[in-house]
């Protein structure tokens, strides 16, 4: 779990407090949204939706401007603010699961899904008026009708949550890590019937538990985990698989096992090789007069890091092989159909803007997404 800062906290506070002054309406803008980390962006169609950290607000990516609207003309019971949450997409429908953030006296007592953070609290006089702490919600957002909704979920759910990873199987989401334990659980909601189902490990070797990762789902059975904070403070870069079918963890060889990460991205690309992009190396413990703030360093990671989760076929070898050693081959290159030039055109420019980390026996790790 983490903690906000004093700072963060006003921030979405205010945001709670302007929000019932708001009129009802879809407000555009030319300038960009405010600065914000800790937030969950999803692709809709042609709109790029982004929440969390502030308030939620859509971009239409056809738009010549790109010019960004808050979402406020929405029915049913919008959220209580939060980040650190994650979301799943299904069926055009955006749905949201746990995060940290703050609530009022009135919103923690008919909450049983609410875990107060002890530590952090907001106080007018001698009279508490927020609270804040972590969630185990389920919350569905429909974009065309810009709806919310809470569904009734059944079985057991898992304990409230921020900083977990989350990924999107079939109509399965999955969830796992996000709290100070040694071992990582993992926790499947069916999108279907909104039943809730802990899955227990049936090998004894599996990741340590761990926040600010990523889970990836890669095959019709198997996730990628990646990376991500130890309960001791260590930032990890290891790697797993986890099968759903026969719930076993395996852990994954590679070749970046000297690029720890977390507060990373993940998706799933090419020959379903699993692309990450930024995140940080290190991690801070940062005071301040209302609480400790856990926060990735400011030293922002540009790199990518690629991994090969099953063998290439032999077009996509070929490529790579032509765009790694395009200046042998460059007058033979450029008799092939344009639709291939181009796509081999994709894999010259990656390789040059990751020449540093290829070597002569990196081209089965490092294939680009």
């Amino acid at each position: 779990m983490s903690i906000l800062s004093g700072a963060e906290q006003q921030q979405l506070s205010a945001s709670v407090m302007g929000s019932i002054e708001e009129p009802a309406v879809v407000t555009a803008q030319r300038s960009p949204v405010s600065p914000r980390s800790d937030h969950i962006s999803f692709l809709e169609g042609h709109n790029l939706y982004v929440w969390g950290g502030c308030q939620m607000y859509c971009v239409d990516l056809l738009g010549v401007e790109y010019s960004w609207k808050k979402v406020t003309d929405t029915v049913g019971g919008t959220p209580s603010p939060r980040v650190r949450h994650s979301c799943w997409v299904y069926k055009n429908r955006l749905i949201y699961f746990g995060g940290y953030g703050c609530k009022t006296v009135r919103e923690v007592n008919n909450s049983k899904s609410f875990m107060v953070d002890e530590t952090s609290r907001v106080t007018i006089g001698s009279d508490i008026f927020q609270f804040w702490g972590w969630n185990n919600e389920v919350h569905m957002f429909e974009p065309v009708t810009a709806t919310w909704t809470e569904p009734q979920t059944q079985g057991q759910p898992p304990e409230p949550r921020s900083s977990h990873a989350s990924t999107t199987l079939g109509h399965k989401g999955y969830i796992c890590g996000g709290l100070e334990m040694q071992m990582i659980d993992i926790h499947c909601l069916d999108l279907v019937t909104w039943t809730w189902t802990q899955i227990e490990h049936q090998t004894t070797s599996f990741p340590w538990g761990r926040t600010l990762h990523t889970l990836t789902a890669i095959s019709d059975d198997t996730l990628f985990l990646f990376g991500g904070l130890s309960t001791s403070g260590d930032v990890l870069s290891d790697g797993w698989e986890f099968n759903t079918k026969t719930r076993d963890w395996r852990e994954k060889d590679h070749a970046h096992k000297d690029k720890p990460r977390l507060w990373h991205s993940a998706d799933k690309g090419r020959d379903s090789d699993v692309v990450i992009f930024g995140g940080s190396q290190t991690y801070l413990f940062v005071m301040d007069s209302v609480a400790v703030l856990r926060s990735p360093s400011q030293n922002h990671c540009a790199d990518v890091l690629v991994f090969q989760t099953q063998p290439y076929s032999l077009s996509r070898l070929c490529e790579d092989c032509i765009g790694k050693h395009i200046f042998s081959v460059q007058e033979q290159a450029s008799w092939l159909p344009a639709k291939l030039q181009k796509t081999i055109g994709k894999r010259i420019s990656y390789f040059r803007a990751n020449a540093q980390n290829i070597d002569a026996g990196s081209l089965v790790h490092k294939g680009g997404p």
